[in-house]
């Protein structure tokens, strides 16, 4: 193991991710995940991961006692904030004698507006900016900050980096981020399509072209990142020139419990018919929507393939409203690269079901796409490779996505390790 590590930190309001890099490798050492932060329920879970670096009679190897993927969980208690956690997770890369090989730390952060196209040194400017931006995002950029300020108060001699969601999508042409409203509301407040995941995307576009044998720059691309969070991008020569959520993470794609496109007027109908206020219509597009709303089962995509195997309708029409929009939203990025290479999925639902990939290239039939079924069962679980039929162009891709990695090869670069 090196002695350069990389702490990647990724702050939502009520929880806290985590992930040890090794630098040189690339590998995860340790992962950390608090939950129900600020309640008196918080507790966080700590995951040790072997590191073949690392001998079992090395006196500082941490893993010594403990098998590959163990977990270790502890209860907050009282001290239940963002700090505390950065904290104990100081005590326990302490008790490990990993804490002074830390070189610097990444944080993801989520909208940063226009102000920066690419990733940053945290300084006095950059937390300006992440202020600035709540109103884009105000329940991501409070979080973050909150995470960057723990880190600086309990790491103060670390470099602290920021690496923007929505910067991999600065290159979106003028008429692809522009809304159809007097432009007077984006010279004020801002109002025009971002886009996010762009982490996601910047990782796999380089990956899925090499292994298309292209250089990432001279190829085009639709990448689908599908999660409980979903959306896809069309990438050209390595940039982003469109994508589906637009100002907020709730526009496109039917996602987990966000409903993705909806007619704006769903606003003044459900405050007149149903006596919803806005924030009661928010709640319910951002948090009861999507495949939960549709099912009224669950968000969760395993468990509605599993209902819908057992013929459960309202599983059975989410996961064909959810692939029917997916697809729609695949050929329409299509026209924004000119044609495509090949399509990419991603994200826990992209690399791992096999049924929505199947689903939605079967709608794309008319793009020239097609599964090998056989290829499709056999790349999961952080496999990455072809699932078309072997030399098909446009070919399908899987690719598993590493936003840690991507963080931490940022942040080494701007802390010069």
């Amino acid at each position: 193991m090196s002695n350069q590590l990389i702490l990647v930190l990724n702050c939502g309001s009520s929880s806290l991710k985590a992930a040890l890099i090794d630098h040189a490798s690339g590998e995860l050492i340790l992962s950390c995940l608090a939950e129900k932060l600020t309640s008196n329920d918080a507790f966080v879970t700590f995951k040790y991961f072997e590191h073949p670096h690392v001998q079992p009679i090395d006196r500082r190897s941490w893993f010594v006692g403990k098998s590959d993927g163990e977990k270790h969980q502890i209860e907050m208690g009282e001290n239940n904030d963002h700090k505390s956690v950065v904290q104990a997770l100081l005590d326990e890369l302490k008790a490990h004698d990993l804490h002074t090989m830390i070189k610097a730390i990444g944080h993801r952060a989520v909208h940063a507006g226009e102000k920066y196209n690419s990733s940053v040194l945290v300084d006095d400017n950059v937390i300006a900016a992440l202020e600035e931006c709540i109103p884009l995002a105000p329940l991501h950029n409070p979080a973050n900050l909150i995470g960057i300020r723990a880190a600086q108060e309990v790491f103060p001699d670390l470099p602290n980096v920021c690496v923007f969601d929505t910067a991999f999508h600065q290159t979106l042409p003028e008429y692809a981020y522009t809304y159809a409203v007097p432009q007077e509301l984006y010279k004020k407040y801002g109002f025009r399509r971002y886009g996010f995941h762009g982490t996601s995307f910047r990782y796999v576009a380089p990956t899925a072209a090499e292994l298309l044998g292209k250089d990432v720059n001279n190829c085009s691309m639709v990448i689908a990142h599908l999660g409980n969070g979903a959306s896809v991008c069309a990438v050209k020569n390595g940039q982003s020139v469109d994508t589906s959520m637009g100002i907020t993470p709730l526009e496109g794609l039917v996602m987990g419990t966000r409903s993705g496109d909806v007619d704006a007027s769903a606003y003044p109908f459900l405050a007149e018919n149903a006596g919803m206020d806005i924030k009661q219509v928010n709640d319910l597009l951002n948090k009861k929507s999507g495949l939960l709303g549709i099912s009224g089962l669950s968000n969760d995509c395993r468990t509605l393939q599993e209902a819908a195997a057992e013929g459960h309708e309202g599983a059975k029409l989410a996961l064909e409203v959810m692939t029917y929009r997916l697809a729609k939203y695949i050929a329409a990025m299509s026209i924004a690269t000119g044609g495509i290479d090949a399509l990419v999925f991603t994200g826990g639902i992209g690399e791992n079901s096999d049924l929505v990939r199947s689903k939605t290239v079967a709608r794309l039939r008319s793009m020239g796409l097609e599964i090998d079924e056989a290829a499709n069962q056999d790349v999961r679980f952080g496999k990455a490779g072809f699932i078309s039929p072997k030399g098909k162009t446009p070919a399908v891709l899987v690719v598993p996505t590493n936003e840690e990695r991507m963080i931490a090869i940022d942040t080494a670069r701007l802390a010069k390790l």
